[in-house]
C-alpha cells in the first residue's frame, strides 16, 4: 500500500518518470502536462531534462548525464549511471510511489521495473525498447514487471501479443508537435538567410559523443557542398541537451558558415529547409514529419558497432526505413559516414527534383502509419486509469 501523501487538506499522489533521453523528456513531458490537466494535485519527480523540469516534475538526474550511445560511452559514465539507478531503486522501495512512469531507456529502465514489481509499485512503459530489433528475450522480462504499455510504432502491439501484457497502440506523438507555424520567408528573414537559396539542415543528435564524432563529417562536407554550390547555406538545430558552446568549439575548425537555430524555430527552420542531414534516431521522424528529403548517418564507436552487427536483426538503421520497410533515405553507415560520400548524397538529391519529390511522397505515406493526433492525451488516459485502479 503506498503512504497517504498531503498537501495541506489535500492528498495527493506521487508519480516517479524516468526518461533518459533527449526525446523521452520531449514525450515526458507532454504526458506530464496531460495528466495534470485530469488531476492537478499529481507530484511527479524523477529523471528528464529542461521539458519536463517546464512541465512541473521535480528533477533529481539530468537527462544530459545519463544520454549514453553505444558501449564505450556507457563504460565512460557508468559510475554516475549505477548512482542514480541505486538512488532511484532506493525510493521506490522506501517511499513507494504511487505509479512508475518509464520511458524507453530500456537498460536502466527495466532494473527499475523490476524492483518495483517486487515493491508492489504499478509499472507503466511508455516508448516500448526496440526489441524488435535485437535482446528480443526483454520481452519476457517486461511482461513480468510491467503493468501496462503503450506503443507508438504501428506495428509494435503485435510483438507483444505471445505474451500476456497489456499493451496499446496510441500513436506517435511526435505529430503533435512537430508542426510549421510560420512562412519560409519569416524563418528564413529572421535567421539572417535568404529564401531563393538551397537550406540544407544539419542535425548531429542530441548526445555528446554522438555529435564529436559526427558533427565533423558533416561540417567537411558542408564544405564540399559550398565549393560546389556557392549559393548554398546551412542551419544547425541545437538540441536542448547540447551546449552552444560545444557545437561552436567544433564548427570553429570549418571554413563554412552555419547558422544555429535554437527553442521554438527548430521545425519551422528544418521544414523550410530543401534537405536534411540527420543522425539516426528521433530527429528522423521529425524530418520525416516536415516532409523534407534527407540522409541518415550513423557512426559509433568500433567495438560497439561489431557488437551491433551480430545481435541486432533489421536491414535498416534508420527509423523512417524501418517504419516504411524500405529504403526511403538513403542511409550512410560507419566508414561510409564521411564527409565526401555525404556530400555527394546530398547534392544528388539537391540536384534531382524528381529524387527529392520520390522521397517527399514516400515520407506522406509513412505519416498515414505513424497513427492519429492525441498521443499524449490517448496515454494519459492509460496510465491515469492505472494510477487509480
Amino acid at each position: 500500500m503506498c503512504p497517504e501523501r498531503k498537501q495541506g487538506n489535500r492528498t495527493f499522489k506521487k508519480i516517479l518518470i524516468v526518461a533518459g533521453e533527449a526525446s523521452g523528456d520531449l514525450h515526458g513531458s507532454n504526458l506530464v502536462k496531460a495528466m495534470l490537466s485530469r488531476d492537478s494535485s499529481l507530484k511527479f519527480y524523477g529523471i528528464g531534462g529542461n521539458k519536463l523540469r517546464e512541465a512541473g516534475v521535480d528533477i533529481i538526474a539530468d537527462v544530459s548525464e545519463m544520454a549514453v550511445v553505444g558501449l564505450t560511452e556507457v563504460l565512460s559514465k557508468l559510475a554516475f549511471i549505477l548512482k542514480v539507478r541505486h538512488k532511484l531503486k532506493k525510493s521506490i522501495q522506501e517511499e513507494h510511489p504511487d505509479l512508475l512512469i518509464l520511458i524507453d531507456y530500456p537498460d536502466f529502465n527495466i532494473s527499475l521495473a523490476k524492483v518495483a514489481k517486487k515493491s508492489n509499485v504499478k509499472v507503466f512503459y511508455y516508448v516500448s525498447p526496440q526489441v524488435w530489433a535485437w535482446r528480443k528475450g526483454r520481452i519476457d522480462d517486461l511482461a513480468r514487471c510491467v503493468d501496462r504499455m503503450a506503443v507508438i510504432l504501428p506495428f509494435e502491439k503485435e510483438v507483444y501479443d505471445r505474451v500476456p501484457l497489456d499493451v496499446s497502440f496510441v500513436g506517435h506523438p511526435l505529430l503533435d508537435t512537430v508542426l510549421k507555424t510560420r512562412s519560409r520567408g519569416d524563418i528564413l528573414g529572421e535567421l539572417g538567410l535568404e529564401e531563393n537559396r538551397k537550406t540544407v539542415a544539419i542535425l548531429p543528435g542530441s548526445r555528446e559523443k554522438e555529435v564529436t564524432r559526427l558533427l565533423p563529417e558533416m561540417l567537411g562536407a558542408a564544405e564540399i557542398l559550398k565549393e560546389k554550390m556557392p549559393s548554398i547555406q546551412f542551419i544547425l538545430p541545437l538540441a536542448d541537451t547540447l551546449p552552444i558552446e560545444m557545437i561552436r568549439a567544433i564548427a570553429q575548425n570549418y571554413s563554412v558558415d552555419i547558422t544555429i537555430v535554437r527553442n521554438t524555430d527548430t521545425y519551422n527552420a528544418v521544414g523550410e529547409s530543401d534537405m536534411a542531414i540527420v543522425a539516426s534516431g528521433t530527429a528522423t521522424l521529425e524530418v520525416a514529419l516536415l516532409e523534407i528529403p534527407m540522409i541518415i548517418v550513423y557512426k559509433v564507436s568500433p567495438f560497439t558497432y561489431c557488437v551491433g552487427r551480430i545481435f541486432i536483426d533489421v536491414k535498416h538503421i534508420g527509423l523512417v526505413n524501418i517504419i516504411a520497410g524500405k529504403s526511403v533515405a538513403p542511409e550512410l553507415i560507419q566508414g561510409d559516414a564521411a564527409a565526401g560520400a555525404i556530400a555527394e548524397e546530398t547534392e544528388k538529391i539537391l540536384s534531382d527534383r524528381a529524387v527529392a519529390n520520390r522521397i517527399k511522397e514516400d515520407l506522406r505515406e509513412l505519416r498515414q502509419r505513424l497513427g492519429n493526433p492525441g498521443a499524449a492525451e490517448r496515454t494519459a488516459g492509460l496510465a491515469y486509469e492505472l494510477l487509480q485502479g
